[in-house]
């Protein structure tokens, strides 16, 4: 199919499934089409930029752009358009794809189900359903974009499963790169030690082709891996060798009682696929994944609330009305007005933990789980952490070169049960792709489709599981290799 034919398809079906809100802002059609046919134009002249030169890409809204608002699905910030343009958004438009739209997410990207916005929820329909059913978060409309073919690829933002857990709920393929192999400048920060830019497509090597392109060092960014680093690790596994038999290792503390047993199907059935090409299949344990959710739910509100101090309506932000109130006073009715109740909760929640009196309870505490959960990563993976100043720490033969986990415990929830739910139990819903954020982790999620009484895959009828690949830090194209290898298990 022709690139301006690919356009033409993608924009009708922004009409189409417009109801389920996964865009909050485009630009004109004409606009979008003008920029596609001067693509295949360059196609056809042999002038091609890229592999995604002509492709619409859409973005979530929490990430700049100069030309479209950004919004962050926030009321504080409606109608803000940024000065400047992110580094990921520079990149893709110079390797010519073109920007479809900005997409829905929840309020600052906290959230799991994308319904903090002030755009209202992205929704998510299933097959013959009425009632939709949650499209994950915060990367919801990122996520329905792509799968509901209003774009060719999405970018999101990976806190500690923003990217993955709706690509699980929708059934596409969701990256969360290493941290720092993508610049964030440019990114409205959530919590900087943690906020990764991640990738959605519906095929692994569309979100390659993306991830190419985007990925590399900026000064702009003090948190992106400069070139010297990016060599280091590059050499660490080059020694390490390329290895078409694998060992993947499953973790025992990922087999919760949450655990669905149609998803806990889908995991063991991959197993046995993989075991069946070759790949040796080994038991691993992870003992700090059970307190890795409640360190990530001290550390990231805690930078939330000193990121977010920034929203008072004096640098950053609408003011609202004090009828000639005190400054303090106009200060509180502009945060209060303008950010949801799920941002104030995470505020307090993270003031109170950086607080004279609860600092070292909480948030140092946090900070030592942190460097265990990775110490316990570092010491199942056969390749060394390429930038750990310790040596010879996996020289084991029983270490793993992956690791192969559900990414989510459970099939999307009818939005309307949301409502019903406490915040503990949606914050439970990252319990399997926090740990990995912690460590900085490259991971990738894959839908595996299977019927409803069996793993093989049925079309007509059929669950979309979501199987998480983790692999050791800076080792992402490892995460490549496996899911193009699954993926073609159920083209065949």
């Amino acid at each position: 199919m022709s690139i301006l034919r690919q356009a033409e398809r993608c924009i009708a079906n922004h009409k189409t499934f417009e109801a389920l809100n996964a865009l909050a802002s485009r630009p004109q059609s004409s606009q979008l089409l003008l920029q596609a046919q001067e693509a295949a134009n360059r196609i056809s002249s042999g002038q091609v930029k890229s592999p995604i030169d002509g492709q619409l890409v859409a973005v979530k809204d929490n990430i700049c752009t100069a030309d479209q608002p950004t919004t962050c699905a926030s009321n504080i910030l409606g109608g803000f358009r940024s000065p400047y343009t992110a580094t990921v958004i520079r990149k893709l438009q110079e390797a010519g794809a073109v920007i479809a739209g900005k997409t829905n997410l929840d309020e600052f990207g906290m959230g799991s189900h994308s319904t903090h916005s002030v755009f209202g929820p992205v929704k998510n329909v299933k097959g013959d359903r009425t009632d939709p059913v949650s499209a994950g978060g915060s990367s919801g409309g990122s996520a329905i974009a792509v799968a509901t073919g209003q774009c060719f690829a999405a970018l999101g933002t990976d806190t500690g499963g923003s990217v993955r857990l709706p690509a699980a709920y929708t059934g596409v393929v969701g990256f969360k790169p290493s941290y720092g192999m993508i610049s964030r400048y440019g990114v409205v920060a959530y919590a900087n030690s943690l906020d990764t830019v991640g990738i959605l497509a519906r095929k692994s090597s569309h979100v390659k082709q993306v991830f190419d392109i985007i990925k590399g060092f900026d000064d702009h960014d003090p948190t992106c891996l400069p070139t010297r680093s990016r060599t280091r690790i590059a050499e660490n596994i080059g020694n390490h060798g390329s290895k078409k038999q694998l060992r993947i290792g499953v973790p025992l503390e990922y087999n919760i009682a949450e655990l669905e047993p149609k998803v806990r199907e889908a995991w063991l059935c991959t197993l046995e696929r993989l075991q069946d090409q070759g790949h040796c299949i080994c038991q691993v344990s992870l003992p700090a994944t059970k307190l890795a959710l409640s360190a990530y739910y001290v550390i990231a509100p805690a930078e939330a609330s000193s990121n977010l101090a920034r929203y008072d309506t004096v640098r950053y932000g609408k003011q609202g009305t004090a009828n000639g109130s005190a400054a303090n006073v106009l200060y509180a009715i502009s945060r209060g007005h303008g950010l949801g109740e799920e941002v104030k909760r995470r505020i307090l929640l993270g003031a109170y933990t950086l607080s004279a009196g609860a600092i070292d309870n909480y948030f140092l505490q946090a900070q030592r789980i942190r460097r265990i959960v990775q110490r316990d990563f570092d010491s199942v993976f056969a390749l060394q952490r390429p930038l750990s100043k310790l040596k010879g720490q996996n020289s084991a033969s029983n270490r793993v070169d992956i690791l192969l986990t559900p990414s989510v415990p459970s099939f999307p929830y009818p939005l309307a049960s949301l409502a019903n739910r406490s915040p503990v139990d949606t914050y439970s819903d990252d319990v399997l792709t926090v740990p990995s954020s912690l460590a900085g982790l490259p991971a990738m999620s894959i839908p595996i489709r299977m019927a409803r009484n069996s793993c093989i895959k049925a079309p007509d009828d059929e669950l979309v599981a979501g199987i998480q690949i983790i692999a050791q830090y800076g080792n992402d194209d490892i995460l490549f290799q496996v899911a193009q290898t699954l993926e073609s298990e159920h083209e065949d």
